[in-house]
């Protein structure tokens, strides 16, 4: 499995980078926005987790445009923010996230089951 993490914040990227790899989970990352949806443009991943609050634009933005783009749109996003405003949460399930996780709310390891359940409901749907 390969997992896409989009987070401006180094020390939250690798906390996480770290859980998944000793899953071994393939991990890439992403500090901003364009880099990250170039990322999974380029590079396919089969999650990817997205930040609301990005230097570049807003995770809900970033969000709308992934799922608008034929070669992204079909690659399970889930929302990794702090920022926990329910017009915001609301928002990006209706655009396509797969889910809404506060970061403060999630262990680091439980990540990886998360992320392997929502590839698996992913796979299923299609």
């Amino acid at each position: 499995m390969k997992v896409l993490l989009i987070d401006d914040e180094e020390s939250i990227l690798e906390v996480f980078k770290q859980a998944l790899e000793q899953e071994e989970i393939e991990v890439i990352t992403a500090l901003t926005a364009t880099d990250g949806m170039d990322k999974a443009r380029t590079q396919h991943p089969d999650i990817i987790f997205l930040d609301q609050i990005l230097p570049d634009m807003g995770g809900n933005e970033a969000l709308q445009q992934l799922k608008a783009d034929p070669d992204t749109k079909r690659i399970p996003i889930a929302m990794l923010s702090n920022f926990n405003q329910q017009t915001l949460i609301d928002a990006a399930i209706k655009i396509g996230a797969s889910e809404y996780i506060l970061k403060y709310q999630i262990a680091p390891k439980d990540l990886v089951g998360k992320a392997k359940q929502l590839v698996e409901e992913a796979k299923s749907s299609q």
